[in-house]
């Protein structure tokens, strides 16, 4: 079978399998998720061994991705544009190291925050840490791109940035393979014995080297095949197009009668020349990219200062969210054909907790518990339970990154807030929330931490959780006093008893720590059809 129909996160999973690859490393987040799922799912890849289980948080998934490149075997690490926030210190030193196998780091941007906190865009990670980024338009460049990123990285031995979008990512098409597949790596040491050691004296060496490398891979080929420049005949407007955005303009330009001079950019760095082919035929220039302004900044210092550039910068393309072939209609000049209203069918709601749910209970408790001491002191974080800050609940104050309810919750206990209370899931804690209750130990903070054991990363799709049966142990350990560690199950039938623990917790000015632990109403559900299919 030499087509699959693929979602643009299987077709790149399957391409590294095809590729070679020898371990995927990954946390779960949207829109990222599928890669892994995909690879851990696959025949191919468990016939062959390849390493396949979710990493703590994404900086431990690039670390060990870079430690399998170590080895010299290809290696490939996934996760949503925040969590290169966490891999970042890897990410970025990993480029001073350089590779010995070949190294891909996939990035999921998501454009209009439909499942995250902000809008970032990772190419500028790449320019930052002067790594090649490729920036798939579909899901068949997408596949292709894979192949030339492990064969990029392992010539210039450089970790490659894969850049995608939510849409590409959980969009499906048909994908044609290649019909032979490349075979594993041996293990094989660096060369260079010190290479990985960033000691100051060997890491400005290998920063001058870096520089060089990173201008030279500019003229790759395998960068070079994603950039082409397709002349037209109205060049009062010449459009630049990146990435996914090349298939909206394409939707467009096929519905009209002009033929614009059209750049597409789908792989970084490229060289000045490329710019120039399109801005001296040119009067104006409109810029379409996924994401931030990324290539309309960088062109500026290029081009003369007469042309005339539109795009995210000036307003001809809304600064916030994704998108789309109606925007770039616009943009363009092309009439807009009003869209007929869709009837709802079912009246709009806003999300809540799945019916059964112990995070409902575990709110339902905290709200009855808190009473006594006043609104504004409860600190989340990123999960399930964020959902707690909706009605009918209203019972958070915060939800910023992976781990800060801990930490601010410290904080605002150092202001003077008493009682200050955090609210982490189990995936989450063990992801970046412990650390921070380290810190409340070292110091005795007057906090209580509640964590809301579901026993796995419910929010998305209900991957293990490397926190399930460990939580006490690790609590423990950090150096919580064994009896300020509480567990409770979150059931409405326990409630009195539930609300009178949180109470307890509450007043103690110290460190204590609730564990609400009862399992995902859904994994629950999935986990008993299985069983009951293999009576």
């Amino acid at each position: 079978m030499n087509k699959l129909l693929l979602l643009g996160d299987e077709a790149i999973a399957q391409a590294a399998i095809d590729a070679g690859m020898s371990g995927m490393y990954a946390y779960p987040g949207t829109p990222s998720t599928e890669i892994m799922e995909y690879i851990q799912a696959s025949k191919d890849a468990s016939d062959r061994n390849i390493h396949r289980e979710w990493s703590s948080n994404e900086k431990t998934a690039m670390e060990a991705a870079l430690g399998m490149s170590y080895a010299g075997k290809r290696a490939m690490v996934a996760m949503k544009h925040v969590g290169l926030n966490v891999a970042a210190d890897g990410f970025i030193n990993s480029a001073l190291t350089g590779v010995n196998g070949g190294l891909i780091v996939v990035a999921a941007d998501d454009p209009s925050m439909h499942s995250s906190q902000n809008e970032q865009d990772s190419r500028f990670y790449s320019k930052f840490a002067f790594v090649p980024c490729f920036e798939p338009s579909n899901q068949q460049e997408a596949y292709n791109m894979v192949f030339d990123a492990f064969e990029l990285s392992e010539k210039y031995k450089t970790p490659v940035l894969l850049r995608i979008t939510t849409r590409l990512a959980h969009s499906r098409t048909s994908v044609e393979l290649i019909k032979e597949k490349f075979h594993e790596k041996k293990l094989r040491l660096p060369a260079d014995p010190v290479q990985f050691v960033l000691l100051p004296a060997i890491a400005r060496k290998r920063y001058k080297s870096l520089l060089s490398s990173y201008d030279s891979i500019r003229y790759d080929i395998r960068i070079g095949k994603y950039n082409s420049f397709k002349d037209g005949t109205h060049r009062d407007l010449g459009i630049i197009t990146c990435g996914i955005a090349y298939n909206y303009l394409m939707e467009n330009i096929r519905k009209s009668h002009k033929n614009y001079p059209v750049l597409k950019i789908s792989a970084y760095p490229f060289p000045d020349d490329l710019i120039r082919d399109i801005t001296e035929r040119c009067k104006e220039i409109l810029i379409l990219e996924e994401g931030y302004p990324f290539v309309e900044e960088g062109i500026r210092g290029i081009l003369n200062d007469g042309i005339k550039i539109y795009g995210r910068l000036d307003g001809s393309i809304p600064r916030e969210g994704e998108l789309n072939p109606t925007i770039v209609a616009k943009a363009i000049g092309l009439p807009v054909n009003a869209v007929e209203r869709v009837p709802h069918l079912v009246k709009m709601r806003p999300p809540s907790f799945c019916k059964g749910c112990g995070h409902s209970d575990m709110f339902t408790a905290l709200l009855e518990a808190i009473k006594p001491f006043g609104p504004g002191r409860v600190f989340s974080d990123i999960g399930c339970y964020t959902l707690g800050a909706l009605p009918p609940y209203n019972a958070i104050n915060s939800c910023v990154d992976m781990g800060a309810s801990v930490t601010m919750a410290i904080g605002a206990a150092d202001a003077g807030l008493f009682p200050s209370i955090a609210v982490i899931g189990d995936s989450t804690f063990t992801h970046s929330g412990m650390t921070g209750l380290l810190d409340a130990v070292s110091k005795n903070s007057p906090i209580t931490v509640i964590i809301a054991d579901n026993s796995t990363t419910g929010m998305t799709g209900g991957q293990k959780s490397k926190a399930t049966g460990r939580i006490e142990q690790i609590c423990e350990g950090i150096g919580v006093a064994r009896n300020h560690i509480r567990v409770m199950i979150p059931l409405r039938k326990n409630l009195e008893e539930n609300v009178r623990i949180m109470k307890e917790e509450f007043e103690y000015k110290g460190v204590s720590v609730i564990i609400a632990s009862r399992e995902c109403i859904q994994t629950a559900a999935r986990r008993k059809r299985a069983e009951v299919s293999e009576e």
